[in-house]
């Protein structure tokens, strides 16, 4: 009986395939840039107005206060749900609806959403409106073959994952919708290849340095102290003493690619001295000593280690380099920090997908951690939920690159196993 309704399930999937490019198509054609946040409105009522019609109680929910929000560019996310006529467990597919910017390098139209080839191009196919419309093609079809089935399927589409995501499945999750009494398997299908399974993520702790110094005419510098030379001699003792220590720092995450397998850190951005004038300015900077000097460092750090000693390590690091200038003056602030997450793989989610992927696939899936985060830090730290993983269709080195697309096949092949996990999961 279960053979055949997963075969009735994995050809309803088949013969939505042309819904399903389709889809991703219109998802594509809505460009959510982000920043600023543009279209949310747009896209979330274009999700809602679909499953609306499908039977699905859909409710939108603007994240008031939330970081980047503003009258200007709210951030909109959608929530919809489905009950089965029993009581059981409530599996969410969460994806994110913002894309970041197109840049340049593009030979197609980024928002346009072109077949070629078996592939739908444009800014946001891979990361993530290929697997957002995989879920929903996925959703759609088991309530429509399986009207008797226990649980609730829930599908969301959020704001801000791009930059980190506190305007839409954080807010979400300090609201209670990611409350592990209300859901209980949540899928990102962000795009980590269609037989594998991404168990979670590195840490991460965003840094703001500011050095101090003394302005003063650029012809008499002695009369100064220059922020930028202190600020060079921080980034001469990361070289010496913080970037040869991190290559020690090796994890048995199963972190890809590989060379993230140990703890890493990158200069963001730095600035000193007078601001940046105008494009048009045509003009000399004036002769300044310049008296601040700002950087931003990304450490990100693996599951070995404590984040108060990340946080320690740099700020002994500081100190020690205050002790070897006169005059330094420095202050830091914490800008960002999520704590590593990995979901255990015999979780009833891992188990669900596993099982999936072999009996669509033919294969094992790889197990794999991501190295940058994705709103799994929310769902677990704020929302408390553990049973939580990334899967979907694309591939992850896609994501953010020129003529971004997404395989029409790996979506399908992905939205069949979406559909024999929701068998597994709410099946009697």
């Amino acid at each position: 009986m279960k053979n055949d309704l997963i075969s009735r399930l994995c050809d309803a999937v088949e013969d939505a395939r042309e819904d399903l490019v389709e889809l991703t198509q219109a998802l594509i054609r809505i460009p959510t840039i982000n920043p600023p946040a543009e279209n949310y409105r747009e896209i979330c009522e274009l999700i809602r107005d679909r499953l609306s019609s499908k039977g699905f109680k859909c409710e939108l929910i603007r994240a008031t206060g939330a970081p980047g929000d503003s009258d200007k560019f709210p951030r909109w996310n959608v929530v919809a749900r489905h009950e089965g006529t029993h009581t059981g467990d409530c599996v969410h597919f969460n994806s994110h609806t913002d894309v970041v910017a197109v840049g340049d390098g593009w030979t197609v139209d980024p928002f346009e959403g072109l077949i070629s080839e078996g592939k739908i191009y444009g800014r946001g196919a891979c990361d993530m409106k290929g697997g957002l419309a995989a879920s929903i093609i996925a959703a759609e079809k088991f309530v429509e073959i399986c009207n008797d089935y226990r649980g609730a399927i829930e599908i969301s589409g959020t704001a801000d994952e791009e930059s980190g995501g506190f305007g839409g499945v954080a807010y979400l999750a300090e609201q209670g919708w990611f409350n592990p009494e209300r859901v209980q398997h949540v899928v990102i299908p962000e795009p980590l290849n269609k037989d594998r399974i991404c168990l979670g993520h590195r840490g991460v702790l965003w840094t703001e340095i500011e050095t101090y110094g003394h302005i003063a005419h650029g012809s008499m510098p002695f009369h100064g102290d220059c922020a930028v030379r202190h600020m060079g001699a921080v980034i001469e003792a990361l070289e010496q003493k913080i970037y040869p220590e991190l290559l020690k720092k090796k994890t048995s995450m199963p972190v890809v690619p590989e060379q993230a397998r140990q703890s890493t850190l990158n200069i963001n951005s730095i600035h000193g001295g007078l601001s940046e004038p105008d494009e048009d300015y045509t003009g000399l900077p004036a002769a300044l000593v310049p008296d601040r000097c700002r950087m931003v460092l990304d450490r990100r750090f693996i599951i070995e280690e404590d984040i108060d000693e990340v946080r320690q390590e740099l700020q002994s690091l500081l100190l020690e380099v205050g002790s070897n200038r006169p005059k330094f003056k420095v202050k830091s602030k914490e800008l960002f920090s999520v704590i590593p997450t990995m979901t255990k793989k015999d979780a009833p989610i891992v188990k669900a997908v596993t099982d999936a992927i072999q009996q669509e696939l033919g294969r094992e899936p790889d197990y794999v951690v991501s190295p940058g985060t994705y709103d799994q830090k929310h769902i677990d730290r704020i929302g408390r939920l553990k049973n939580c993983i990334a899967y979907g269709p694309g591939i992850l080195d896609l994501a953010h690159q020129p003529d971004e697309y997404v395989g029409i096949q790996d979506m399908v092949d992905s939205t069949k196993v979406m559909v024999r996990s929701l068998a597994s999961l709410l099946q009697p």
